[in-house]
């Protein structure tokens, strides 16, 4: 799904290139912006996805296009210097690839258009005015999907009838544990499962995470998808497996890391 996001992204990235060439000179090459807050390992596929999407419109790198890619290997810190070097470079666009990332770029610069590649909710984080009329200077795909919310935790509970506490992996920065469990709570409550919210902020917090959710004696796993995690999802995986908790995750990229 998330390889379809930025295939999708890219009409909103090229509407805004052709405005924005109307202006300029013919033999201007457009720059594009790319930041991310995974590592370049972990974003590997879906960076490719963007450049192939970028290659079956006529674009390829170096030679009609030119994009710097960034990132900030996990480390939000990072991101304001990061961003601020894009706009040094007077690029056309930002692509953002996440919450984190867009909310560095959102404060960086009103002028640079910034499309998000996804979003859960980009109106209650305060980057669009709505879905409807973005406004300002950013806009994008929104991938607010309420509705899977519940179904994955019903799926976990079909896989494991005998379920009754799930630790949840996520991240602050990313999802509140109030956000998540507005959305996830009523579904738990009908299905007698008790959630546990594991706050990830830094890498040394997954192992400690397993066991608070070892003490908590949670049967099952919910592994949502910050950046950190999806950076560090194969040492998530083996710690799952050697915690003997059945699991389930929001994106595919974390079941393909086995055994890589």
């Amino acid at each position: 799904m998330s390889k379809r996001i930025f295939l999708f992204g890219l009409c909103a990235i090229f509407l805004t290139l052709s405005f924005s060439a109307e202006a300029q000179l013919p033999t201007k090459i457009p720059r594009i912006g790319y930041l991310s807050n995974v590592s370049q390992f972990a974003d590997s596929a879906r960076y490719e996805a963007f450049r192939q999407g970028l290659r079956e419109l006529w674009y390829v790198g170096g030679k009609n296009i030119v994009i710097e890619y960034r990132s900030g290997e996990g480390k939000s810190d990072r991101l304001p210097a990061l961003v601020t070097e894009l706009v040094r470079l007077k690029i056309d666009v930002i692509v953002s690839t996440g919450p984190t990332v867009t909310r560095a770029a959102k404060e960086a610069t009103t002028t640079i258009p910034i499309v998000f590649a996804q979003e859960g909710d980009p109106v209650e984080r305060g980057f669009v005015a709505s879905l409807a009329r973005p406004g300002r200077n950013i806009t994008g795909l929104s991938t607010l999907s309420p509705e899977l919310n519940g179904k994955r935790l019903e799926l976990l509970k079909e896989t494991v009838p005998k379920l009754s506490r799930v630790a949840v992996l996520g991240s602050s920065t990313s999802t509140s544990p109030g956000r998540f469990l507005k959305d996830h709570e009523p579904v738990a409550v009908a299905l007698g499962i008790k959630l546990q919210f594991l706050d990830i902020l830094d890498p040394k917090d997954i192992e400690t995470a397993f066991r608070a959710a070892s003490k908590g004696r949670a049967d099952g796993l919910f592994v949502m998808s910050p950046p950190l995690l999806f950076s560090h999802r194969t040492q998530v995986l083996d710690l799952a497996v050697e915690s003997r908790l059945p699991a389930i995750y929001t994106f595919p990229e974390f079941v393909e890391a086995v055994g890589s």
